[in-house]
């Protein structure tokens, strides 16, 4: 698990599909700003990822590296390596994302009206199997509920039995969402000119432009 103010590890990745390989280490003094989408997620292509390009080109030639990273933790058969790969050669998207871009008339002739202009890579996806471990539920847990430690063994039990449900129901691990704890798509991760974690949202990031600004005079 990373913290904010912790030096921000690289991201584990599968396979960069546009754009030169990269990763934090590489990046020099730059801001580095993380994008973490699902191709199945309607929000991210409604409206993070639109702000995030905006963003990108307002302040790429500033010290700004932004960098596209799809993940996958549900919806296993639509977010897959194919799926992007499609999506960011030909613009065609699937599933959810199709269903309510059309309904908004957001597509032109069935595609995404847009190009993702900055490097995307495929989160890594490990297999799961077996039985998740007791410390791997528990950091889990922590993170969703901090004062997991001070409730009623009874419900303590109930958390437990959920969560196992859910580690057994996921096909794969994906490395970068795990290791940055994140909640779900859209989210971004902020990583200051030192390589310090600054910042970890998910949904709409109503202050990220301003955060970034002040990143990048300091």
């Amino acid at each position: 698990m990373v913290a904010i103010g912790e030096k921000a590890p690289n991201l584990k990745l599968g396979k960069w599909v546009q754009g030169m390989e990269t990763n934090f280490d590489k990046e020099g003094d730059n801001v580095k700003l993380v994008e973490v989408f699902q191709v199945n997620c309607p929000g991210c292509f409604m409206h993070s990822i639109p702000e995030i390009i905006n963003i990108y080109q307002k302040f790429k030639g500033d010290g700004l590296t932004v960098m596209g990273v799809a993940t996958a933790f549900e919806d296993y058969d639509k977010n897959t390596l194919e799926n992007l790969e499609m999506l960011l050669t030909t613009g065609e998207v699937v599933g959810d994302t199709k269903q309510a871009l059309s309904q908004y008339g957001q597509l032109k002739d069935g595609k995404l009206p847009y190009k993702i202009p900055y490097p995307v890579a495929m989160d890594s996806l490990v297999k799961e199997g077996g039985e998740p471990t007791k410390e791997k539920m528990t950091a889990f847990i922590k993170n969703q509920l901090p004062d997991f430690d001070s409730q009623p063994e009874d419900y303590k039990q109930q958390i437990f039995e959920r969560v196992k449900g859910y580690f057994k129901s996921k096909e794969y691990s994906a490395e970068t969402f795990e290791m940055y704890s994140l909640q779900g798509t859209p989210s971004t991760i902020l990583v200051d000119r030192k390589g310090v974690l600054r910042d970890v949202s998910f949904g709409q990031t109503v202050n990220l432009e301003s955060m970034i600004q002040k990143l990048l005079s300091e």
